[in-house]
């Protein structure tokens, strides 16, 4: 039994595709796969991604996605113009914050976001099909499979998955990065943006920053370990072992500046 994941994508389509051949030439084009989420945002084509995650559900392609703190945003702003997510600590609105990739989202539906609040979320709900609406507000918060379970941000160490409060799953940080006991099953999650995928023993992060253009990773987990997914095959992520990244070499040397070991804020 093999489950595959793949971390946070924002907006990165044609990065989506490459990761999807990755898991087909390992385990086929049936093959289980879960994404951690951060479907949207600061890349070109959110629109793209959303819609082909949709399409390969709606196909029947065992699929599954997670909800993402930056899922929220584009529903919440349909539903709610005014909502500021609680997890940002600037508590400022998706709109007005330059960090988080609002208007890249919002040209990817043909929005400009430079226009009024509630002029942008009109647009938002003639423009933004129904369906791409539905999915984001619909994403299951965390997937349990006997291997793993996955989750956007992480879990609060202590309490019962069922009790887990959502702001938590999709932004939590350092009660769970910190937390060195077992969390029961080995938590895959994104969220904090590394150079690569890290394995810590009680869990994995396999967001390698696509979001602020590093590659985007494919990892597969079985019962024997966890393998970061290449162009030429499998490579090892052991705990312990540091970051196993997609490329070295030229990368390694004009890489984006260092990050913390608790990685970039998302």
């Amino acid at each position: 039994m093999t489950l595959y994941a793949i971390g946070d994508i924002h907006g990165h389509l044609e990065q989506l595709r490459a990761a999807h051949e990755r898991v087909f030439r390992d385990g086929g084009r049936d093959a289980l796969i879960v994404h951690v989420g951060d479907l949207i945002d600061r890349g070109p084509d959110s629109r793209g991604v959303v819609e082909h995650l949709l399409r390969g559900q709606t196909e029947g392609r065992p699929w599954i996605v997670v909800r993402g703190n930056h899922d929220r945003f584009l529903p919440a702003l349909a539903a709610r113009p005014d909502w500021t997510d609680p997890g940002l600590s600037s508590a400022r609105h998706w709109l007005d914050h330059p960090g988080l990739g609002a208007a890249e989202t919002l040209r990817s539906y043909g929005i400009d976001p430079s226009r009024p609040r509630h002029t942008v979320a009109d647009e938002v709900r003639r423009r933004v099909p129904d369906d791409h609406l539905r999915f984001l507000a619909g994403l299951p918060a965390w997937f349990l499979h006997p291997l793993a379970l996955v989750v956007h941000a992480g879990v609060r160490p202590g309490i019962d998955l069922q009790r887990q409060a959502e702001d938590d799953l999709v932004w939590i940080r350092g009660p769970f990065l910190d937390h060195a006991g077992s969390f029961g099953p080995l938590v895959v999650h994104g969220h904090t943006a590394l150079e690569g995928v890290c394995h810590h023993g009680n869990r994995v992060n396999i967001d390698g920053g696509a979001g602020h253009g590093r590659p985007l990773c494919a990892v597969a987990i079985e019962a024997g370990g966890v393998h970061l997914l290449t162009d030429a095959g499998r490579v090892p992520v052991t705990p312990g072992g540091g970051l196993v990244s997609m490329w070295t070499g030229p990368w390694q040397e004009a890489r984006s500046p260092a990050v913390s070991g608790k990685g970039t804020r998302s």
